[in-house]
């Protein structure tokens, strides 16, 4: 078997169904596995995947183990060469794995791949490439050298700015929303460290990957939407478990001073009050204007009937793709994918090539009875049930 892919789910369930819907549709032509390793949901995660995707090994843990333990869980069970482990809050195209084993099995010393990541309103995510975090490399992020001096080699680390978000090459640090690695590699190194609950485990591991003298790989040609947040609400306990993970990690592989201890310290708890204002829920704005992208027009009145507002309906053609820059659309418009029609790849390429051009997204998944989407990196996702 080429491939496993490993997804780790907490009481995502509509999230989960769009990604392994998106999943299969990329495996078509792979001999590969799905592996649900779902850490004691609330939601019906598990009886939506039982009834939706019998297909896929499910592994339901009786309580919330964290990431790296639950990941491990999912891996032991795999039965692929390489495996990827995967968000439940993403969706990949129906060509990604294919581009990605390719380019795998053509580098030598190969350790972690990444991809592209954006978020839900298609802007890029910068967490996609990393440096090691450093004293001095976290000091530039910390005081926003990396912004000001984005060409400096000494200043340019935290986010691999060496190689812009269009260029594939050799990074340090790879997120843990994307992640495909010799199955063998990842028991050489023993996977991901379980004394890290979460947060610093993808850097713990693609460190200790470095380390076995592996070179990790930022991988531009294949794009991925993580919509970020979804499992986690940021309030206190996120606040001390982040906190948790970066102290785990400089106390595992660096040793610092008082003096550096104490600004880290700082540092930690600077970053984790901004990630705290950033999780908190903001007051969503309603669309003024809907735009349904799909070739059944009878879903238009539907829509409408539940939105309560009119709805635009533009034709997709599988030929050619829609020109959105050509056509004039208001603010605050939200358009809407139909993917019984627009391919995963498209939607992706929709959200990533229309960005910042005052729109929102959400796809309708195909054979499903809900639109879903997020509007911000920051806040959970929406959800809108056609039923």
């Amino acid at each position: 078997m080429q491939l496993s892919v490993i997804i780790l789910n907490y009481n995502v369930r509509y999230f989960l169904e769009l990604c392994v819907l998106s999943v299969e549709n990329a495996l078509q032509n792979i001999e590969a596995e799905i592996i649900v390793v779902d850490n004691n949901s609330q939601d019906d995660s598990c009886e939506m995947m039982q009834s939706r995707f019998p297909k896929v090994k499910l592994i339901q843990n009786k309580e919330n183990l964290g990431f790296p333990k639950g990941n491990n869980i999912g891996v032991s069970h795999a039965q692929g060469e390489y495996i990827c482990i995967l968000n439940p809050d993403t969706v990949v195209a129906e060509d990604t794995f294919e581009k990605v084993l390719a380019f795998s099995k053509n580098q030598k010393d190969i350790g972690i791949v990444g991809v592209k990541l954006i978020d839900g309103t298609g802007r890029f995510l910068p967490e996609s490439k990393r440096g090691i975090p450093t004293p001095w490399v976290a000091f530039t992020k910390i005081n926003g050298l990396y912004k000001i001096f984005p060409k400096s080699i000494h200043c340019n680390k935290y986010y691999a700015q060496h190689i812009t978000e269009n260029e594939t090459g050799k990074v340090d640090i790879l997120v843990g929303a994307f992640m495909v690695m010799k199955r063998e590699l990842y028991d050489e190194v023993g996977g991901f460290d379980e004394d890290c609950f979460m947060y610093s485990d993808d850097i713990d591991l693609s460190y200790r990957i470095l380390q076995k003298g592996k070179s990790n790989y930022y991988y531009h040609e294949t794009t991925v939407i993580h919509y970020k947040g979804e499992s986690t609400v940021k309030d206190g306990t996120y606040m001390k478990r982040f906190q948790d993970a970066m102290q785990f990690f400089y106390k595992k592989h660096f040793k610092a001073s008082v003096l550096f201890s104490a600004f880290m310290k700082v540092g930690i708890m600077f970053f984790s009050l901004v990630k705290r204002i950033q999780g908190k829920s903001v007051i969503k704005s309603v669309p003024k204007f809907y735009l349904l992208i799909s070739t059944s027009e009878e879903l238009v009145k539907k829509i409408a009937l539940i939105v309560q507002k009119k709805v635009g309906f533009l034709e997709w053609k599988t030929e050619k793709k829609v020109n959105l820059s050509s056509i004039t659309i208001e603010k605050d418009t939200q358009v809407i994918l139909d993917n019984e029609f627009v391919s995963f790849k498209d939607c992706i390429f929709i959200h990533y090539a229309y960005r910042n051009k005052r729109i929102t997204f959400k796809i309708m998944p195909k054979n499903s009875s809900f639109i879903i989407g997020s509007d911000s990196s920051n806040d959970r996702g929406g959800l809108v049930k056609m039923e």
